[in-house]
């Protein structure tokens, strides 16, 4: 039979058992073929190996976009990759992934990431034992989501054992076979389900009861979870489609308690902010800040998913400054409070954050002014109060500061010559 991708030219289509099968054609697809694949592809074929495209990658090329990252997978075992691109001449780098089954080549000023085909042997929701097979349905099926367990040859034949295909063009996202024994696999799993809703669904709240019964029986064993793989999963969430409802579910189904993200946390005013910035590409943290209702849960959440200064700090900053720091009352002025706090904390990532509280507000108006601002330079020096003859440390403090609060008032356009006037002789 004949189908047609919307995103590419006609293709052919033909299941057998629970293979469905298909050509892929696309300028994408096509655009992936550099002098390092096609070498790598080369050595691949004269050693009598197959060697495909697996996982995000196939879904992206499904769905239209050029991968990013792409990842391979192969019928070699990681000795005879070795074998072979040592007699091919091509350097190897980075052998931390080897006891994985993963192999790097550097073909071309190109790395390519190949792994053998893998089944679990024992999982503790954490990580996998494995050991190397030949057969792709196998290891298919040791992969999370049916979307991410597609593998494309070279020649553009897609291999789709779990109806991966099928849930794309429909835009579900479902687990490879049983929701539960996935999850058990990996707990992390959970939140890499809610990031893909977020990329594939259209709309929220389109989930299998039966998904969310397995996610809620097993949320505890996110407790086990190292921190940092969880906000890695986290703040992409927390920035994709429909994050507002996906943190409200997390609420719902009781796991916020294993993410530390705060018990009780304010979700209305979460959504209220989501709704705010969501158009304005909010950091993680913007969005996150609205579930904290004070700075010592700021601080728990720090503890368990070990998050950068940078973030801790900006979280902080939305947490204190949110209801304090506001617009100007008076139209033509909106903007003064903001202006000023940023030349007053002389931080410089200052602006950053205030841009970042803005867009928390829904201030769009203003956020668009202060992106087109600039910080002005304040004109004066203790070198020129000096030459003035104020020699003490603590007469210069003093009156920069009295001058600077004199050019504040002139919305900063008083030069140095009216600003020094304003001292006594």
């Amino acid at each position: 039979m004949w189908c047609r991708l919307s995103v590419c030219v006609v293709n052919r289509a033909v299941c057998i058992r629970n293979l469905f099968t298909m050509r892929l054609k696309t300028d994408e697809f096509r655009s992936l073929f550099t002098d390092g694949l096609s070498g790598l592809a080369e050595v691949f074929e004269k050693h009598q190996y197959e060697l495909r495209i697996a996982g995000g990658a196939v879904r992206d090329l499904l769905s239209g976009k050029r991968p990013d990252d792409v990842d391979f997978a192969t019928t070699a075992t990681p000795e005879e990759m070795k074998q072979m691109f040592q007699s091919a001449g091509i350097r190897m780098i980075n052998n931390k992934g080897e006891k994985h089954g993963t192999i790097t080549a550097r073909l071309h000023n190109e790395n390519f990431e190949v792994t053998t085909l893998r089944v679990d042997v024992q999982t503790d929701g954490r990580h996998a034992e494995v050991e190397f097979t030949t057969d792709w349905q196998k290891d298919s099926e040791r992969r999370d989501l049916t979307i991410n367990s597609m593998f494309l040859g070279l020649d553009g034949t897609l291999y789709d054992y779990f109806k991966g295909y099928e849930d794309l063009q429909n835009h579900k996202v479902r687990f490879v076979g049983s929701a539960e024994q996935r999850i058990q696999e990996d707990y992390l799993r959970i939140l890499r389900y809610f990031r893909f809703y977020g990329r594939v669904v259209l709309k929220p709240d389109s989930h299998e009861p039966e998904t969310l019964a397995a996610i809620r029986e097993n949320g505890r064993g996110l407790a086990s979870i190292a921190g940092e793989r969880i906000w890695v999963e986290l703040k992409k969430l927390v920035v994709g489609n429909h994050a507002a409802h996906l943190l409200e579910l997390i609420y719902d189904l009781e796991l916020a308690q294993y993410l530390g993200l705060p018990p009780g946390g304010d979700v209305d005013e979460m959504k209220r902010v989501w709704q705010n910035a969501k158009d304005h590409s909010p950091k993680p943290m913007t969005i996150l800040a609205a579930l904290f209702r004070c700075p010592e849960e700021v601080e728990k959440m720090d503890i368990r998913l070990k998050v950068s200064r940078e973030e801790k700090n900006l979280c902080l900053f939305l947490v204190k400054h949110r209801r304090e720091l506001c617009r100007s009352q008076e139209e033509r002025d909106s903007l003064r409070p903001f202006t000023d706090f940023i030349i007053d904390s002389r931080e410089l990532d200052s602006q950053s954050k205030v841009c970042e509280l803005l867009k928390y507000q829904g201030e769009e108006k203003l956020l668009k002014e202060l992106l087109g601002w600039s910080i002005p330079r304040f004109p004066i020096s203790g070198h020129d109060l000096r030459k003035m003859g104020i020699s003490s440390g603590k007469e210069i403090g003093a009156a920069l500061q009295m001058l600077r609060d004199v050019w504040k008032s002139s919305h900063y356009h008083m030069d140095k010559d009216e600003l020094l006037s304003h001292l006594k002789p």
